[in-house]
């Protein structure tokens, strides 16, 4: 029994640590003022985040090789950026890749 309350104490600290590292940064930005090098700087966090998800989608690793593209998710990109770049709504954007991945898969 003594197990099963670690397992317990451990899952809850857990989610107290990640839900802390969630709210505290929305809670302290609201009593502080970033300067505006740091706010330019922090607006291109989202960009570099979205484009290494989709350099590690678009290429495919070989160990020994060099990598390969993936034409499926490369076909879906190109009207995923079309409709980012007119739109630059991020629902937009998800909603526009997942219908235009899903056509790629169903006639490839």
């Amino acid at each position: 029994m003594r197990s099963v309350n670690f397992v317990i104490l451990t899952i809850f600290l857990c989610g107290l640590v990640t839900w802390l590292s969630r709210v505290v940064p929305f809670v302290l930005l609201k009593k502080f003022h970033l300067p505006n090098a740091v706010v330019e700087y922090l607006n291109f966090v989202p960009v570099v985040i979205m484009s290494a998800l989709w350099f590690d989608n678009l290429f495919v690793q070989h160990l020994g090789s060099l990598p390969t593209i993936n034409v499926e998710n490369l076909l879906a990109s190109i009207p995923t950026v079309f409709s980012a770049v007119v739109s630059k709504s991020l629902m937009v954007v998800v909603v526009v890749g997942i219908i235009s991945l899903a056509v790629v898969r169903c006639f490839g």
